[in-house]
């Protein structure tokens, strides 16, 4: 069933994400990316999967063939009769703000399988690999049915670990070359691996960057070992070895309790996100404060403290009723804490 840009509204969206027509969940993402206010009605109307997915975040430098692993990963659930969505997303230009969303081009394969739905986004100048708009479209997709969700990061490098916080299972790729047994040993993006892949294993330092690799997750004491998988995506070579290292990773999680802590952290996070979004447009500082830091006449901590004290009023999220803050502290009905323990904020929890 098709439907048209402008039949796509918020009182039928909701139904037809759910019935997985991949044009509204399309308007539904954009609106995401977009910061609509439909979106906030849509979501409100959306019911969770009975079943939440399975979220597999796959990062790495640049040229690590991310998008490759990820189209051999699709065809392997496909071929289990597994429903999957891919969020691809690509770096955003400094300069123009354009990205070219060339991710899904490898993965054109999979363009009319209708158990499969690829999204292209920009990251937006949002830091970490991720776009700002990630974790809504998760939840959209969820809404929507899809039993996998794949979510590729842009091109990292060793500080930005965003997925991390984003996604169930956490694919790090990295390729033979990448460096001595010191530079695998770095803290960063490595760190947050639940599943490693040497891919393009077909190069001849292959077996370095296994035992740099092996060396590294010796020193891990968490309860969970990142096996190291190697592959050569464009042959096929080792996703099945991949696809039974993600199966045993997720039967951890489920057996380990992980997997509800993580989404715990993801739904805190999510939420935090959101407050602090509606919170700093209105949190204006004002000259005669930005003076007196300029001058140094007061300390930046002095002045931050100063303006969450003075009170100030705005609609809530609702708009039926006011907000108010004063003292440091946001009250409105019934109440919960979702700010840092360091800057205690109270924000409204509907009924």
């Amino acid at each position: 069933m098709s439907h048209s840009a402008t039949a796509l509204n918020t009182d039928d969206i909701s139904g037809l994400v759910a019935a997985g027509d991949k044009r509204a969940l399309a308007r539904v993402i954009s609106w995401a990316e977009n910061e609509d206010p439909r979106l906030r009605s849509v979501l409100t109307h959306l019911k969770p999967s009975a079943a939440w997915p399975r979220v597999i975040g796959l990062t790495g430098a640049p040229g690590a063939g991310k998008s490759t692993v990820t189209s051999a990963l699709v065809r392997a659930l496909r071929a289990r009769g597994n429903r999957v969505a891919v969020l691809a997303v690509d770096p955003s230009s400094p300069f123009t703000g354009g990205a070219l969303l060339g991710d899904r081009i490898r993965m054109q394969e999979h363009a009319t399988d209708d158990g499969v739905f690829i999204r292209s986004m920009g990251s937006r100048g949002q830091l970490g690999g991720l776009a700002a708009a990630t974790p809504q479209a998760i939840r959209v997709l969820a809404a929507a049915g899809y039993e996998v969700i794949l979510v590729e990061t842009v091109g990292v490098g060793q500080a930005e670990v965003e997925i991390a916080s984003a996604a169930d299972t956490t694919v790090v790729l990295v390729v033979p070359g990448m460096g001595d047994s010191i530079q695998a040993a770095k803290a960063g993006v490595l760190e947050v691996a639940d599943v490693l892949v040497v891919n393009k294993a077909d190069r001849p330092d292959t077996q370095a960057t296994l035992r740099d690799l092996r060396a590294m997750v010796h020193l891990a004491t968490g309860e969970w070992k990142p096996p190291i998988v190697p592959t050569v995506a464009t042959s096929g070579d080792g996703v099945a070895d991949l696809l039974g290292a993600l199966d045993r990773h997720d039967a951890w999680l489920e057996s380990s309790g992980e997997r509800a802590r993580r989404r715990l952290a993801r739904a805190r996070d999510e939420v935090t996100a959101l407050a602090f979004g509606l919170l700093a447009p209105r949190l204006a500082v004002p000259d005669e404060l930005a003076a007196r830091v300029a001058e140094g006449r007061c300390d930046p901590a002095e002045a931050a403290a100063e303006l969450l004290a003075a009170t100030v009023s705005f609609k809530d999220l609702s708009r039926t009723r006011a907000w108010s803050a004063s003292g440091g502290y946001f009250w409105i009905g019934r109440t919960c804490q979702v700010w840092p323990p360091s800057v205690v904020i109270q924000m409204a929890c509907r009924p």
